[in-house]
């Protein structure tokens, strides 16, 4: 039996704290030594792990169980927050880091093994045939959480055992299931139009109304209608940053705009990158800057920016935007991407102005606040920590970025991660695997297979439209595809995602569907990001 019992104390357990590392001594159903101790309560169907340190930092709590995995098991496990066109089955790799969770398949059964969401650390497994390690990462900034007095409940460790002969990709929906209780889920399926991936932040007031008449033309007459979401290129200023109280010249009147596209009967959407301005704001709300990154990043544990960020989310909704996507926050608090981070996630020396929280923490108090102030509005994290952001937004943008440009770019991210994060699908949220650039520059031949994916996926559907691609073709596979995103659709399943990275065979509903991926000249080897 390929399955491993870790619903019991570790047989290992240290902490590193700004001093170095301390290896923990057990003592009842705790691990301690001087004044820390990591303390384990171990329930027939969960393991939680506390953290208690009153006077030393603790960056890192480290934990193994120790016992024998077979070696001929696959091995998948998450990303810190978007895919990279890299999530995989792989063999064992004793060294890799596995975000969140991880599924072992020994191809009969399907086990699962991973930390609740919302949980108040950053954690990620290893995997080797001696045993099975779990840190929990509750670092403040680059350095250790100052906890005091208080107990962090740090984690809540949870498995699945599968079952023989269950699928591979019916296992990880499950686990995923078990491991958020509450997911915020929009009360319709969600489809319609974003610009991004035709203008590129150069759009207008005027462009943005043309978008809407022709989503509007090509949606069915239902009462499902479909949004239009204005991305970046809106705001004041050429870097996408705030404040947000205004647009630029080319979008002189926000509100006005989110009027008209509603009276063409469809929603309007709108973006922002809540953490980084180019006002003078005073020092005391500014997160002390990583080597890399934005220069000016505000500090979402200092009360002032949270009621700042409260105050954009609360305008959007008078302006009469129905959906807010929010970006950017996880780069601009860790100064990485999540393909670059590996398990140091961020470098530097820096920390939040309250010591007192772990960065988890931080994150989770950003998403709530949004969450907060949005209200009913339909929230999309891109970005964003899914593990964190679980039951504070309706979406998560689960992947890279896509392309009107390069085909490349949009079969590396968008396909993998919509077959390897389609198990947190509604059960998380929505999962949103980003858009089909519908463009002159990708073969429609190409895009016509990613939109009919999408459509029938069960999955939000949001299409860039290029005006000058749009011919009788595209606009009859559009309106079928819209058709079909505007009602309720089984998840799609990709049927060879053991096999590969990028799926080319799925079940769509009762049907076997089979897409062809590839360029004439195959997968380009030169295309990174």
């Amino acid at each position: 039996m390929s399955f491993f019992d870790i619903l019991r104390r570790p047989e290992y357990v240290a902490v590193m704290t700004d001093a170095g590392v301390q290896v923990l001594q057990q003592h009842g159903d705790a691990f301690s030594s001087g004044g820390i101790a990591v303390s384990f309560s171990v329930l027939s169907d969960r393991v939680t792990v506390s953290l208690t340190s009153p006077n030393e930092a603790i960056r890192h709590v480290r934990m193994r169980w120790h016992g024998d995995i077979p070696g001929h098991i696959r091995v998948l496990g998450d990303h810190w927050e978007r895919g990279y066109g890299d999530l995989e089955w792989r063999g064992i790799v004793p060294e890799r880091p596995l975000p969140w969770y991880f599924l072992t398949s020994d191809g009969d059964a399907t086990h699962g093994y991973g930390v609740e969401t919302g949980g108040a650390s950053i954690a990620f497994w290893q995997a080797d045939t001696a045993g099975v390690a779990l840190t929990l990462d509750v670092r403040n900034g680059s350095k250790g959480v100052q906890l005091g007095a208080r107990t962090l409940t740090a984690a809540h460790i949870r498995t699945r055992r599968g079952a023989s002969g269950e699928s591979a990709f019916a296992s990880a929906s499950a686990l995923c299931k078990m491991l958020c209780s509450s997911p915020r889920l929009p009360s319709h399926p969600i489809y319609g139009g974003n610009d991004w991936y035709y203008a590129y932040g150069q759009n207008s007031h005027q462009g943005i109304l043309g978008d809407a008449d022709r989503i509007s033309e090509l949606s069915p007459c239902t009462s499902n209608r479909p949004y239009m979401i204005i991305d970046g290129g809106w705001s004041p200023n050429e870097s996408n940053a705030g404040p947000w109280d205004i647009g630029n010249a080319r979008f002189p009147d926000m509100p006005g705009l989110a009027s008209q596209i509603a009276a063409k009967g469809v929603r309007p959407g709108i973006w922002f990158r809540p953490l980084t301005t180019t006002s003078d704001a005073p020092a005391s709300l500014l997160l002390k800057p990583r080597p890399i990154g934005p220069p000016i990043v505000l500090d979402p544990t200092v009360p002032e920016v949270l009621q700042l960020i409260e105050t954009d989310v609360r305008r959007f909704r008078q302006w009469g935007y129905e959906l807010i996507k929010y970006d950017f926050s996880t780069f601009d608090i860790f100064g990485y991407w999540g393909s670059t981070m590996g398990a140091g996630l961020t470098q530097g020396d820096w920390t939040f102005a309250n010591r007192s929280i772990t960065t988890a923490e931080a994150i989770r108090g950003l998403y709530r606040a949004i969450a907060d102030a949005a209200g009913d509005a339909v929230l999309i994290g891109c970005n964003t920590i899914g593990h964190l952001g679980a039951g504070l937004f309706d979406l998560q943008r689960t992947g890279d970025d896509t392309s009107g440009r390069v085909w490349e770019r949009t079969r590396k991210m968008g396909i993998n991660s919509l077959a390897f994060r389609m198990p947190q699908h509604e059960a998380f949220y929505l999962a949103d695997a980003d858009c089909v650039g519908l463009t002159t520059a990708i073969p429609w031949s190409l895009n016509r297979q990613w939109l009919d994916l999408l459509a029938r996926s069960g999955t939000p559907l949001f299409v860039s439209l290029s005006p000058d691609a749009l011919g009788a073709e595209q606009a009859a596979a559009l309106k079928d595809a819209f058709h079909s995103a505007a009602s309720p659709q089984p998840p799609a399943e990709p049927l060879d995602w053991l096999d590969t990275t990028c799926p080319a065979s799925w079940r769509l509903g009762n049907a076997t569907v089979h897409f062809d991926w590839s360029e004439p000249g195959g997968a380009s080897p030169y295309f990174h990001s």
